[in-house]
């Protein structure tokens, strides 16, 4: 599986209706969960962005297909970026020469 950060800001929609962000925050991880991801934390967050979450994918199709599902309910905008562990940078940078 293949980790992926994915960092959201509140649509206007999402900020009116912000007391349901909790209960938003569970049915996406039963989404994600149905789709073959799992989410590993969920964080609300001051600053640039309004959520930060890291979930695992089994591929790039599938977090885009989630991401896509996340954005379509119109309450956030989401980037999604792959992260690394560092065994898996290992392997990376063991290749370099």
């Amino acid at each position: 599986m293949a980790t992926y950060i994915m960092l959201l800001n509140w649509t206007d929609q999402g900020v009116r209706t912000a007391k349901d962000t909790v209960n938003r925050a569970r049915a996406f991880r039963e989404t994600s969960k149905a789709m073959g991801a799992t989410i590993g934390t969920m964080h609300w967050t001051l600053g640039t962005y309004d959520l930060v979450v890291s979930f695992d994918s089994p591929d790039d199709e599938t977090a885009t297909r989630l991401g896509l599902a996340l954005g379509g309910l119109g309450n956030v905008r989401s980037t999604t970026m792959r992260a690394f562990g560092e065994d898996e940078m290992q392997r990376i940078v063991g290749g370099l020469k």
